[in-house]
């Protein structure tokens, strides 16, 4: 017998969790405004009520869920597991229906459910990677301000050095943060930037150092061949280092996320993720295909859902889904 298949014994708790921090959620249910109402366009009135399940209805909800890049393995998965449910009259009604679709995507996603955790080597190094635009260089300030509201002392290393405006751009958020920044002119070599940043840390007994890296050079080859050099570089000064790779993706991209994953991974592997700009017109079901994707165990460990300071958030799956499904009030 499935979960949703049981009595539910910790409705009251789950509802009462679901309004410890309103803002976040309703912040949250804004930023998957476009997923979700994709979803409810598909679905029809399953989330405004009750009625019987039809044919129609299980279609309609499969058509949404591939529309919203939920995948095709997942949306099989799911919908499998729904039909079931309907044969055996489990699920008499839409209301049960959106009960059971709720709890089988939470299920989906409980593998990407991992708390970046510092370490107590000194620096502990964190590498963050990803193409242009996704928000490295914001996710990197906004992580630096967390840290320190933990008591931990920060230093960032502006290795994105090819792109424009990225060293300032750090700067500005190290200034911010009253964090410093190691840096170099524009267009120097970002290894070397890294390898410098990381004697500091070391000197000075830094807790954590976050390196930018470059998101576009002129090929794939030369971006991935540059991020393993800055990677054999930083483990001349400590063998253990990087202690954590985090790729930064734009919640946007939809698909395009897969081979990112991939392309990143296979140049060093990934210990997280961080999905940016769910404050957009993200189409947030992304995260269920990278849960499917075969022999890449590579969880999300923040969500960005706004431009603040402090709209970096641990990724919580159960917030997401409500979120999504907009299960609970705005």
């Amino acid at each position: 017998m499935s979960d949703w298949e049981k009595p539910n014994q910790d409705g009251e708790d789950a509802n009462q969790a679901s309004h410890v921090k309103p803002t976040l959620f309703s912040r949250l249910t804004k930023g998957l405004s476009k997923t979700r109402s994709q979803l409810a366009t598909g679905v029809g009135n399953l989330l405004l009520g009750e009625r019987e399940i039809d044919e129609a209805v299980l279609e309609d909800l499969e058509t949404a869920l591939l529309l919203t890049d939920v995948g095709v393995d997942t949306t099989t998965v799911v919908m499998a597991e729904l039909a079931k449910g309907v044969r055996r009259q489990v699920l008499n009604n839409t209301r049960a229906l959106h009960a059971a679709l709720a709890q089988l995507l939470e299920e989906r996603l409980q593998p990407l459910s991992k708390t970046l955790e510092i370490s107590a080597q000194k620096p502990h190094v964190i590498f963050f990677v990803g193409v242009n635009g996704v928000g490295k260089t914001t996710t990197i300030g906004k992580l630096a301000k967390q840290l320190q509201q933990e008591g931990k002392s920060v230093m960032l290393a502006a290795g994105d050095t090819f792109r424009a405006a990225a060293v300032e751009q750090l700067q500005v958020w190290g200034e911010r943060n009253g964090v410093p920044v190691v840096a170099q002119k524009q267009g120097s070599d970002s290894a070397s930037v890294a390898f410098d940043a990381m004697q500091s840390a070391q000197a000075k007994a830094v807790d954590v150092l976050l390196v930018d890296t470059a998101g576009r050079l002129q090929d794939k080859v030369q971006l991935m061949d540059e991020l393993k050099k800055v990677h054999r570089v930083i483990k001349r000064l400590d063998e253990s280092a990087p202690h954590d790779v985090v790729l930064v993706i734009d919640g946007g991209v939809g698909q395009n996320a897969l081979s990112q994953v991939r392309l990143f991974n296979e140049a060093l592997p990934l210990s997280g993720l961080a999905i940016t700009k769910l404050d957009g017109s993200a189409k947030a079901g992304v995260l269920f295909a990278i849960a499917s994707l075969p022999q890449v165990d590579v969880p999300v460990y923040f969500v960005g859902i706004g431009e603040g300071i402090d709209d970096l958030r641990p990724f919580v799956p159960a917030d997401f889904v409500s979120a999504l499904l907009e299960k609970g009030e705005e």
